[in-house]
């Protein structure tokens, strides 16, 4: 069996850190820095050659940054002779361009495959696409894990009552997503109506199906970037009587005007996961954030071994 090395780049190390914990492994040692013009360097220090090689690099704001140095890493341990080379991407980037919606516009997601693809990664490791047939964008396998077992046994922790959990859906398509939460959770399932008025700005104004007065609300979705949705969402959900509003996403951006919405919005509690790290600022007294280190690490243990990770698709309800 050829030996397992786990590279971490500078985006989220604390998780690449928690990763290896949890396979007793130390994380090997990378130079990555940038030059006095901005261009980024990487060097390994330690070789690689016939390895079975795991970057855990994911596309996280600074995006392009995060993503060049994911690709150089790439290239790097192509140009060492790694035996076969992942790319551990928990977030990507660039994932809700992934259609053209309207004339003369790219179709960025594939592009950035492509990238990923053309560096040197023998197979990619992600979690939540925004959209799941973004697996189908990259010319090498893919294997695409879900964080909604994690989230779901911390909300059967807190020991909710099944008849007072009503699940939503913050728009029509994250339906799937809640009805999936919902046999899990137990309770009733509810729909909101949203209509976009502009990139940034989302309203909802219809509530399908529930009822929520006097439930406990837990709504689901993939991401929470400026958070307007979410927010939007929290306040008509309390106008139609919710007791206690917990909102749950696997990447936690939050960019832009997220916190200060946060902070105005009735929302008891945001649950996200590490895929992507949490600074200082963005720790409020109602943001919990769980670990899907042990998820990744099995995932990576598998795939080192070549064992089947079917079970850890088929764990996303």
């Amino acid at each position: 069996m050829r030996e397992l090395k786990i590279f971490s780049g500078r985006s989220n190390p604390e998780l690449a850190r928690e990763i290896c914990d949890h396979l007793h492994l130390a994380p090997a040692a990378i130079t990555l820095g940038k030059f006095p013009d901005g261009e980024n360097f990487c060097k390994l220090d330690e070789d690689v050659r016939g390895r079975d090689v795991f970057l855990v690099q994911p596309t996280c704001p600074p995006v392009n940054d995060s993503l060049m140095e994911l690709l150089i890493m790439i290239d790097c341990c192509k140009r060492a002779s790694a035996a076969r080379i992942t790319a551990v991407v928990p977030y990507f980037g660039y994932a809700r361009q992934d259609r053209k919606d309207e004339g003369r516009v790219p179709i960025t997601a594939k592009m950035v495959a492509n990238l990923i693809t053309r560096a040197g990664a023998d197979r990619v490791l992600t979690m939540d696409l925004h959209a799941a047939q973004i697996q189908g964008f990259f010319d090498v396998p893919v294997d695409h894990l879900y964080a909604a077992p994690v989230l779901n046994d911390h909300f059967l922790q807190r020991g909710f009552d099944r008849d007072e959990i009503v699940v939503c859906s913050p728009d029509e398509g994250s339906i799937k997503r809640a009805v999936g939460h919902a046999k899990r959770l137990g309770g009733s399932l509810a729909i909101l109506h949203k209509r976009r008025s502009s990139a940034l700005e989302v309203q909802q104004n219809t509530i399908i199906g529930g009822p929520v007065e006097g439930k406990i609300a837990l709504m689901f979705d993939d991401m929470i970037s400026t958070a307007g949705s979410i927010c939007g969402a929290a306040r008509l959900i309390r106008e139609h009587g919710a007791r206690e509003i917990h909102i749950a996403a696997t990447h936690g951006i939050f960019c832009g005007p997220a916190i200060e919405r946060i902070q105005a919005a009735p929302i008891d509690s945001i649950i996200v996961t590490n895929t992507l790290p949490l600074p200082p600022e963005k720790q409020l007294p109602n943001v919990v954030q769980l670990s899907v280190a042990p998820l990744l690490a099995t995932a990576i243990k598998r795939i080192h071994h070549d064992q089947s990770i079917s079970e850890l698709f088929q764990s996303k309800i």
